[in-house]
Formats: C-alpha cells, structure tokens, sequence
C-alpha cells in the first residue's frame, strides 16, 4: 500500500491472446472495469459465459499464497450458498497464472484470474432501504460465519501483521496523518485514533475471532430486483482485503460504507445491526466498541485515500470517491458522540427486530 507500485496496463489485445491461450475462450466483447490498484475486464465469450478476468498489481502477485487464500474462499462461499465468484481453472489445471510482461516498468509479473461475471447492479446505486440494509448486515454476518469453517493450508497467510486496510491496525495511521497537516480533519482524526487506543485496544481480547471479508463496501456487494419491488444481494466482490480479525470489524467497516451512499448516514446503523444480530448477537465489549470502530474505518479510508493521491496524482479522482462524503459523515458522527450515536443505532435496530 505504502510503496508506489506497477499497476498494470495490459492492452486488449493483450487480453485477447491470454484469454485465448489460458482458457481457450474467444473474446466475443472485453471492457475495461474500473480497479483501485489492479485491472479488470469484462469478458464475453463467443463459446457463451460472461467472465471478469483480474490482473493484480505486481506487487500484491508476489504473494500468490495469499490470493490462493482469496481464491479458495471464494468458492466455499459458493458452496456454502453466498453468491461470490469461482475462478476458472487454465489449461494447466491452476486457478492462478503468472504472466510476464513489460507495462513500462520493466518487466514485471503480473497473476491472473479469470472469475465467473455476477449479474447485478452495485448497491451505491439503488435506494437504500432498511430493508435492503437489513439483508446486507445479515449477508455480511453469514459470510463471517462460514469464512470461520474454512480450512486451507495457507490460511496463516491472513495474519496481514501490517496490512494498513485492518481494522485490528488503526494505530498505523499515525505514520500517515502528516498528509492532514493543516486540515481541521486531523484534529478529529487523532481523537479518534486516541479513542481507538484507550478504548478498543484493551476490549480487543474479549471480541470474537474470525476471518474478515474486510471490504464490505458499496462497490464490492451487488443487488439485483427481487419481487417485492425491493433487491436482493445478487453479488459480493473483491475478496483482496481479507485478513485474520473479529466479527466486530466486518459490522463496523459495513456500517460504515452504507453510510456513505445514504442520505440520512445516521440512520443506517440500526438496520444494518438489526441484519447482523438476527445471525449473530454481540456481546457487551463488542457493542461498546462499535461506534469508534465505525470512527476508525472513517479515518483510515481518508487518511489512506490522501496519501494514495500524493503517490497517483493521476488516480485522484477514482480514489477520493468515498472521501468526499466521508469527511462530512465523519465530523458529523464526532460531534454527535458516542452516547448520542449509539442510542440511535440500538434504538432503531431494536424496533427493526420487533417488526421482524
């Protein structure tokens, strides 16, 4: 994350002859789909199938067992009935290729994927009901709770010690805050971080292990119609955020996103909780911590996305998409108070569980 790394350009013909002597599919129509640090295309098939292939940063293809990881949970999602995508084996039988190439950096390798394409439309683009809110914190507590049944023997590669993203890393923000100088923001970002530390950290031994989706946000989950003119989750995405963590921090980095694309932020809380608690109820230390978790998230995704752009000046405006809303929710959410935040979240979900 901290180094500026290749991201990479494959052209489409590049695509084409991969696509053709990997899989021994004919590209009948490729796009381009919009990536933070990877590449990602749309893929049709003259054979018939619609598929995304991935093409990871060099970086991050360094650590196929990690992917591998990514990959396997994936499936078992889908075996275990949560609408993730599968990869596709190549010709070889593996689910991973490293392929070389030169994107203008020398040449560098590049792993690749090609995963089944889920129908659907992001859910930043649909009107977010409680209802819908509700399926989604339900949807990211069942996931939990399979991901914690997974075995794989590189799971020991989702510890990520010093993955920035991890809810259990907050405090490594410290390092990056300079790139608030000057900006009343790092006033509230400090307290939180300070929040974080006397608060969560000595809780921390009392939340519940997991494994973490760890980016459960408005753009990795799809909906589609369902009918009772509402939607339903037809799609979950972007599995590269996972790592060893707690329930607690998936609700929280959830809340957290949906906030984002909701006109009145404060009023996700509850819903969202209500979904989560149908599938699993938090114990005390967890719903203390939840609204400096929700804080925490806020602050790691502004602060990364700053620091992202003085590296990618080019990629500005893709990577402050989410900080534009979120730096108001954040201040709000501050001002309000734990105290204040919390009765709303529990109260509604409390009434949303009684309507059940």
């Amino acid at each position: 994350m901290a180094m500026k790394h290749a991201k990479p350009n494959f052209s489409q013909s590049q695509v084409v002859e991969m696509v053709e002597r990997l899989f021994r599919l004919t590209p009948s129509e490729i796009r381009s789909l919009p990536s933070y640090d990877d590449q990602n295309f749309y893929v049709a098939a003259m054979e018939g199938g619609e598929y995304v292939l991935k093409i990871m940063n060099s970086e991050d293809s360094k650590n196929s067992s990690l992917v591998e990881v990514q990959t396997y949970a994936m499936s078992y999602l889908h075996q275990n009935g949560l609408p993730a995508q599968t990869a596709l084996p190549n010709t070889s039988g593996q689910l991973l290729s490293l392929e070389e190439t030169d994107c203008g950096y020398g040449c560098q390798e590049y792993l690749v994927r090609l995963l089944t394409y889920l129908p659907g439309t992001t859910i930043s683009k649909v009107p977010l009901t409680p209802q819908l809110l509700y399926e989604t914190g339900k949807t990211a507590a069942r996931m939990d709770l399979i991901l914690k049944e997974m075995e794989h023997h590189h799971l020991s590669e989702l510890q990520r010690e010093n993955f920035l993203w991890s809810l259990s890393n907050v405090l490594l923000l410290e390092k990056y805050i300079h790139v608030l100088d000057g900006d009343p923001l790092n006033k509230v970002v400090k307290s939180v971080l300070h929040q974080y530390q006397t608060s969560v950290v000595p809780q921390r031994s009392n939340f519940r292990k997991c494994i973490n989706h760890g980016d459960f946000n408005d753009l990795n989950v799809l909906v589609q119609p369902d009918d009772s003119d509402g939607y339903r989750i037809s799609g979950i995405l972007d599995f590269g955020d996972m790592n060893s963590g707690y329930y607690i921090h998936e609700l929280a980095i959830t809340i957290m996103y949906m906030m984002t694309e909701h006109p009145n932020p404060i009023e996700v809380g509850g819903p969202v909780l209500a979904g989560w608690e149908s599938v699993l109820p938090l114990s005390e230390a967890e719903k203390e911590c939840l609204y400096v978790l929700v804080l925490s998230r806020f602050c790691q995704s502004l602060v990364i996305a700053r620091y992202s752009v003085t590296l990618h000046p080019e990629n500005a405006e893709y990577l402050m998409i989410t900080t534009k809303k979120g730096v108001h929710i954040l201040q709000n959410l501050w001002e309000l108070g734990k105290e204040q935040v919390e009765k709303v979240w529990f109260q509604s979900a409390a009434q949303f569980s009684d309507k059940k």
